[in-house]
């Protein structure tokens, strides 16, 4: 669509973008300019926490409730987006979307039930494939989207088949995103991070000393990541110095088993 509002604005939707990752994508593409929208599935507090951050640096924020898990809300959410967006930023659409929300599993392969497959399924891959199809209207022709995988994709570790499959398929999924949106200028790349000390997966990577150790140890840069490492890559990748990449896997894993 073209967004009529002032060529100078550019807003992000960034799901999951409360805490870890997703907050500090808010908070450097803040600091690059943007305005930013982000939901939240349950934490309200850490939501509005985020927003007020991004508030201070001078930018505008929202928070919208979504679970990214339930599919048939996403036209309803796609409505309430722009409502949100015509009130509070005075414009009909947005310009980037990162689909960043997830959560995390460390299930062997034979261990793995039905439901947890399921589950993981519909946040990472049906989620991602649906609610990108409900907002891509309200999109600005030249946007862009960052889909978040995993360096797990490329690299294997026990307990990770379910949730690795899921973001190989959104790899996937995001070239053929990059292929059938390219005649509206939308380019489409995933972000594949590697272990990061956030409170993902209950926090085992930040606050285990035994796994930070050996996380650093097989990373060729000697640490585990951060979240500003993260959220400072999704905010180049959304760069106009970015505007000829598309299609293409990034990984941002400091080396991990290279």
């Amino acid at each position: 669509m073209n967004v009529s509002s002032s060529p100078a604005r550019r807003i992000a939707l960034i799901t999951g973008g409360s805490r870890g990752l997703g907050k500090s994508a808010a908070l450097h593409l803040a600091a690059h300019g943007w305005d930013v929208v982000i939901t939240y599935a349950e934490r309200v507090d850490a939501a509005l926490e985020t927003v007020e951050a991004v508030r201070q640096t001078g930018r505008k924020a929202v928070a919208l409730q979504l679970d990214t898990g339930k599919s048939d809300t996403f036209r309803g959410f796609a409505q309430a987006l722009q409502v949100t967006l015509a009130r509070d930023f005075e414009c009909d659409g947005f310009h980037a979307l990162i689909n960043n929300a997830g959560n995390g599993s460390n299930v062997p392969f034979m261990e793995t039930t039905e439901a947890e497959f399921d589950n993981l399924m519909n946040i990472h891959l049906k989620g991602v494939f649906f609610l990108t199809q409900a907002l891509v209207p309200l999109l600005a022709d030249g946007g862009r989207i960052l889909n978040v995988s995993s360096g797990l994709a490329r690299f294997c570790a026990p307990g990770k088949a379910t949730y690795a499959t899921m973001k190989g398929g959104v790899e996937v999924l995001s070239r053929y995103l990059a292929s059938e949106l390219a005649s509206r200028g939308i380019r489409v790349n995933t972000l594949a991070p590697g272990a990061i000390a956030t409170d993902f997966g209950n926090g085992v990577v930040r606050d285990n000393p035994q796994i930070n150790a050996a996380v650093a140890s097989v990373t060729a840069l000697g640490r585990v990541g951060q979240p500003d490492d993260i959220g400072g890559a999704v905010a180049a990748l959304l760069s106009s110095n970015m505007g000829w990449m598309t299609g293409e896997r990034i990984e941002v894993s400091g080396g991990m088993h290279l």
